[in-house]
């Protein structure tokens, strides 16, 4: 939705979930020397100040990547997403929020491609001017869902899409699995990376079992619940990741960072993790 900003949210505990998962993806897909596309359908303004009026306002930062900042007992993937956020910070302070075209353009290879797509009118005129001149990616003011039509397959035969939409509404959550089913037909073996709130709506309960049935070769399931969930539909209770064709170091991976995130991030007694997975 047009109006949906993510600075809002920047660095909560879901970004932290979800830009670990995304650069444990990433860190495995440079293993291999072969290149790959990512292509991000919802990218956002690409970074996001922690100080502004937009961060500050509900200052969901606090619970999530402020409360890694300084701690010394990291797990090794908290570990690498946190100095990436480091990086993106040169001056040492907590001040920006690397959105997930920045942990993209942090971790690609010269050799890879990055095909972003927002559609919100000045996040696009941020992420163009930050990253529209790079080598490599090209960014889009377009819908993200039919644009990933022309970029699937990639020429390299290798990629990852990664679909995180704002769920506003009750539109996206029809259109994820619609994009994702023309996806798997155009590019079956591709890594595909959707983010979800946990919030008390039919659709986001539902969806992971509707991604399910569109994997033939195996996927994953995270979840974070962090806060209590509210029945009257309010608040961000936690979010999930499910990847579709997971590289197969990701379960341990995951399942190894996943209580320590849980004790740090959790913001109630009840909080816990889910990982599953179905090998292909």
């Amino acid at each position: 939705m047009l109006a949906y900003r993510h600075a809002f949210h920047a660095g909560n505990h879901a970004d932290v979930l979800k830009h670990t998962v995304l650069s444990l993806v990433l860190r495995y897909m440079n293993t291999k020397d072969k290149p790959y596309r990512l292509v991000d359908t919802h990218a956002g303004a690409g970074g996001y100040s922690l100080e502004g009026r937009y961060a500050q306002k509900k200052g969901e930062f606090e619970q999530g990547i402020a409360r890694l900042w300084s701690r010394d007992d990291l797990p090794p993937a908290v570990a690498d997403y946190v100095q990436l956020v480091r990086d993106f910070n040169p001056q040492g302070a907590l001040e920006q929020y690397p959105g997930s075209p920045a942990f993209a353009q942090m971790l690609l290879r010269a050799k890879d491609q990055l095909r972003l797509y927002e559609l919100h009118p000045t996040d696009f005129k941020i992420l163009s001017s930050y990253l529209g001149g790079v080598k490599g990616a090209e960014v889009y003011n377009a819908d993200g869902f039919e644009g990933l039509k022309s970029q699937l397959p990639p020429s390299t035969r290798r990629g990852v899409v990664l679909m995180d939409p704002s769920y506003e509404g009750h539109g996206d959550y029809p259109r994820v699995v619609a994009a994702l089913r023309e996806g798997l037909t155009r590019f079956v073996d591709g890594v595909y990376m959707v983010w979800y709130p946990q919030v008390s709506k039919l659709e986001a309960a539902q969806l992971h079992k509707r991604l399910e049935a569109l994997a033939p070769k195996g996927w994953l399931h995270v979840r974070l619940t962090v806060q209590e969930p509210d029945s009257q539909g309010f608040g961000l209770a936690g979010s999930g990741v499910f990847i579709i064709n997971p590289p197969y170091t990701l379960h341990d991976e995951v399942l190894a960072v996943m209580p320590y995130l849980v004790d740090v991030l959790g913001q109630y007694d009840g909080a816990n993790f889910l990982v599953e997975q179905k090998p292909g």
